[in-house]
């Protein structure tokens, strides 16, 4: 299977750029897998195709607030880390701009040095290892240093940082959203809640890998990164007795799907309290055992998140469902509007 296959021709002013003021007020396209047919909806009617008995499963995240802007006390020059991944050792995997000029042992300094941090290690593709010093508390630090990192592909300033948060972010280490959990407020999850549909979380930490294009053009040699996940007994209860019940699991993004079906690989189908790191890669002729629908955003062209999708439905439906989202000028990716892929033989309300 090839690269181009998931290729598709978008404007580039359809790219969202800043989040709407309202939640909800996105748009929805609802693509049938039965027939192929989309219907157009705002977000708030994710309701109406949601049915008691069912669970909707959202990824609890939280995205770091990241990206730190400091100066190298010896140059004078200014250098942005982005923090990736803290590893065992509490030294931090990063990437950093200008990369050439950050050698092993650069210090660098932050808020008037209220952060310190020193190279220990150089990686590929401008990734360092960094080592921090600071007194108090480094996540309370970091809320008050840094911004969110945002995708590559915005680039407005983000007014107000929690508008890159879902409202029931909780476990802090992303360092990107699931974007698709942006359109929710509490009030309508409470809806939803009250309509008899269980809802229930996962934490899923996405890495920037995320963003990195496929290289390859065949797909099947592409190698995924890997990110963390847990599945409490509780969530894995709720999955449980939904489909016990003939319940459709609905996941809230592709980052709630891929920890609901790694969990599925690895447990010959069963789902159970588990976490770890994945690594899956999900494509066209992947079986899911795990999810019935899912909620999505809008993804970039030859994406893996596309291919992902192309997998739920087909190839050929979700390019044609694209190709209608630019005819009917949808926003795009990250703060862009949303798409609902049914589950088959269910009609919406």
């Amino acid at each position: 299977m090839k690269l181009e296959d998931f290729d598709y021709e978008l404007p580039e002013e359809l790219i969202a750029q800043v989040p709407l003021k309202d939640r909800t007020s996105s748009r929805l396209m609802v693509l049938d897998r039965d027939t192929g047919d989309v219907s157009h909806h705002h977000f708030r009617d994710i309701i109406n195709e949601l049915h008691a008995g069912d669970c909707l499963i959202l990824n609890n995240t939280r995205v770091l607030p990241a990206r730190l802007i400091g100066v190298k006390p010896d140059t004078g020059g200014h250098a942005e880390v982005l923090l990736l991944k803290q590893t065992e050792t509490d030294e931090w995997e990063t990437l950093v701009k200008p990369a050439k000029r950050v050698k092993v042992g650069t210090k660098i300094s932050f808020g008037d040095g209220l952060l310190q941090a020193t190279c220990t290690g150089e990686l590929p593709h401008g990734g360092r290892m960094f080592k921090f010093d600071y007194e108090g508390i480094f996540i309370e630090i970091l809320e008050q240093l840094g911004t969110m990192p945002l995708p590559p592909y915005i680039h407005e300033k983000l007014e107000d940082q929690e508008r890159y948060q879902t409202v029931y972010s909780k476990e802090l280490g992303s360092a990107a959203a699931p974007t698709a959990g942006l359109h929710f407020t509490e009030e309508l999850l409470d809806e939803i809640r009250a309509k008899g549909v269980e809802v229930a979380f996962l934490t899923l930490h996405v890495g920037i890998g995320t963003f990195r294009p496929v290289s390859v053009d065949n797909i099947e040699e592409h190698d995924m990164h890997a990110e963390f996940y847990n599945l409490s007994e509780e969530t894995a209860k709720v999955i449980n007795d939904t489909k016990a019940r003939g319940g459709k699991v609905i996941s809230v993004g592709t980052t709630s799907t891929r920890t609901l079906e790694t969990i599925a690989q690895r447990h010959n189908g069963d789902i159970v309290a588990d976490s770890g790191w994945t690594t899956i890669f999900i494509y066209p002729g992947f079986e899911y055992k795990a999810i019935d629908g899912m909620i999505t955003n809008f993804h970039l062209p030859k994406s893996t998140l596309v291919m992902m999708i192309s997998a739920l439905a087909s190839r050929e439906m979700i390019l044609n469902a694209y190709k209608t989202a630019v005819q009917e000028k949808y926003r795009f990716f990250s703060f862009g509007d949303a798409m609902f892929i049914r589950p088959k033989a269910q009609k919406g309300n």
